[in-house]
């Protein structure tokens, strides 16, 4: 084999390694009435973990982590789901103050299958979302359903077709 025949199975066999570990998809969200749009788009960057962006149809941008959580998953590796939530957004009634002690736990349990998000947006406004997993084994590519709470305190349905 030449070195640059070499070099190109190499870069060949790097690339389907990346392709392989990051993957990418899309979701549309929106309020009941469907005066609040949103396009939301997410990049894995492990197994149960990556970026998302949600864009509303107002032009304002959130972007942050978002966490599978498992059965294996601790409570300092989804810490950032409550950055930025301080009592006067209020409590979400899917998950409230960091669970702690005891709560975890119970919260990892509650959760598993599902995916949590916290979202920034350049004026330091949160927008927090949660999805139930349709395949929970191929992680978002598997599509679900779920919602996101938006600063005002309003809900966006949320939906993220299977790749």
């Amino acid at each position: 084999m030449t070195r640059r025949a070499f070099a190109f199975a190499a870069l060949l066999c790097a690339t389907i390694f990346m392709a392989g570990c990051q993957t990418t998809g899309a979701g549309t969200a929106s309020t009941l009435s469907g005066d609040v749009t949103a396009t939301l788009s997410w990049r894995s960057t492990s197994g149960s973990s990556g970026d998302m962006t949600a864009t509303l149809n107002n032009g304002v941008s959130y972007s942050g982590p978002y966490f599978q959580i498992t059965r294996e998953t601790r409570v300092d590796d989804v810490r950032p789901l409550w950055t930025g939530w301080v009592t006067r957004y209020g409590r979400w009634q899917y998950w409230g103050p960091e669970p702690v002690g005891g709560e975890w736990p119970r919260f990892v349990t509650h959760y598993s299958g599902r995916v949590l998000a916290n979202l920034a947006a350049g004026d330091g406004t949160h927008m927090r979302c949660r999805f139930h997993l349709e395949h929970p084994s191929s992680g978002m590519a598997g599509g679900g359903i779920g919602q996101c709470q938006l600063p005002s305190g309003r809900d966006i349905d949320a939906v993220f077709p299977r790749q």
